[in-house]
Order: C-alpha cells, then sequence, then structure tokens
C-alpha cells in the first residue's frame, strides 16, 4: 500500500499489481474506492483495518474487475444509480460488452476466464451516490461511456482526480503496459457507449487535474495532463 496524496492511500494487487483500490481517509475511519479483483480480499480487509476501519465502499463501477472485493468487505457499497442493476448481476460480463471487438485472438479467449476469475459476484447496494455528492473530502463527477453510471472523485484543493476506469495507463486490449506517461480510452470492446467515453475524458481534461489515479497502472501526474488526456481521447 502506497500514499499517493494527503489521505490517499492506493492498494495494488492481482494480475501485475495492475488492479488498484483507494482508501481515503474520513472521519472515523476510510472509503474504499473501487473493489479491484476478488483475490484482493484479503489484502484490502487488513488495509481497512490499519487505516481505523472501513466505514464503506464506493463502486467506480460495476465491471468485475472493480467490484471484486465488494461482497466480503463488510461494509455498506454505494455506487450510481446506473450502476446497480450490474452491481446486483450475478453475472462477470456485462450485457453491452463485445469481446469480439478484441483485436488479438488469444486476448479474446482469455478474458472471460479472468473477469470470472476476477469477480466476487453479485454486490448488494446499500445506497446510491450521484453528480456533486461528497465522498470523504472530494465531489462525485459522473463520466459515463466505458460504464453507463461510472463516477471519478475530484478533489480541488490539490487538483486530484480518482477517476476509475475513464483513462487507462495499460492497454485493455492487449493486456500490455502503455509508454510511461501515456494515456487511453477504453477499447471500444468494454464500452457502454464509446463516444460518451471520450466525452467524459474531454470532461475530465478540462478540470485540468494534476494527478490522475486510474483504476489500473500507476498514478500520473504533471503539469502539463490536459494535453496527455485530450490526446487520449482522439486515439481509437
Amino acid at each position: 500500500m502506497e500514499r499517493v496524496a494527503d489521505g490517499v492511500w492506493l492498494l495494488r494487487g492481482d494480475l501485475r499489481r495492475s488492479m488498484n483500490i483507494y482508501f481515503l481517509k474520513d472521519e472515523g475511519g476510510v472509503v474504499q474506492f473501487d473493489a479491484g479483483s476478488k483475490a484482493m480480499t484479503k489484502a484490502a480487509r487488513a488495509a481497512a483495518e490499519r487505516l481505523g476501519g472501513l466505514k464503506r465502499v464506493v463502486l467506480g463501477h460495476a465491471h468485475a474487475d472493480h467490484r471484486g472485493t465488494a461482497p466480503s468487505m463488510g461494509a455498506p457499497v454505494h455506487c450510481h444509480p446506473d450502476e446497480v442493476a450490474d452491481a446486483e448481476s450475478s453475472a462477470s460480463i456485462t450485457p453491452y460488452m463485445d469481446l469480439s471487438q478484441l483485436p488479438v485472438a488469444p486476448v479474446r479467449w482469455i478474458y472471460p476466464l479472468l473477469l470470472r476469475r476476477w469477480d466476487g459476484g453479485a454486490v448488494r447496494i446499500a445506497g446510491s451516490v450521484a453528480d456533486g455528492d461528497e465522498v470523504a473530502g472530494f465531489r462525485v463527477v459522473h463520466l459515463p461511456g466505458h460504464a453507463p453510471g461510472l463516477i471519478g472523485l475530484w478533489r480541488e484543493s490539490d487538483r486530484l482526480a480518482i477517476v476509475s476506469d475513464v483513462v487507462y495507463f495499460v492497454d485493455s486490449a492487449r493486456l500490455r503496459p502503455l509508454p510511461a506517461g501515456e494515456a487511453s480510452v477504453p477499447h471500444p470492446a468494454w464500452a457502454w457507449d464509446h463516444a460518451k467515453a471520450k466525452e467524459s475524458v474531454r470532461k475530465l481534461a478540462a478540470l485540468e487535474p494534476a494527478v490522475v489515479c486510474a483504476g489500473h497502472g500507476e498514478p500520473l501526474r504533471g503539469e502539463n495532463l490536459r494535453e496527455t488526456l485530450e490526446r487520449a481521447a482522439e486515439k481509437h
């Protein structure tokens, strides 16, 4: 577990340590943002306990590799209203995904197996969060496209954005890292609406973040991140 900003810790795990879970300091404990894969459950529980105890889990979205620990954390789970149905479904592959669009045959075959391995199963949703709500000192920003109810968290004081899968710092079609300092929109194979996904990356860029923490890969830092994100929105 590593501290990435004031009151924010990142727990990385699973395949190539590429799954990210964030813990946000909140009065009386921490909030967990995103839930990674099922294999991270023991580490996530231990991390939350070290940080004062878990108050709730907030899902960035309900894909299998982002809800994995949620059913087993012993805390209420919240998400955007547009993600509730998928979060509470037992399916590891959401209906709008089209893995046939992935460009490499071996990846098309392996991803269904990985998604089932990563998934912790259906999540009981206790409540919802929507655009403009507050979570542990961050403002909720609705950033749909990759998923209909995908959300990020924005803190104006240090221009920190924690954005789940709004952007990728890895190649989501080939399971490879991107060049250092680069970002991309997730591949259309995963998207509820790929055009909206690009719009959401542009919306994130307009915030002019200084740090972007995503669902996979190392945080992206710098003073020219708007340009990096705008370039990402033009890919695919």
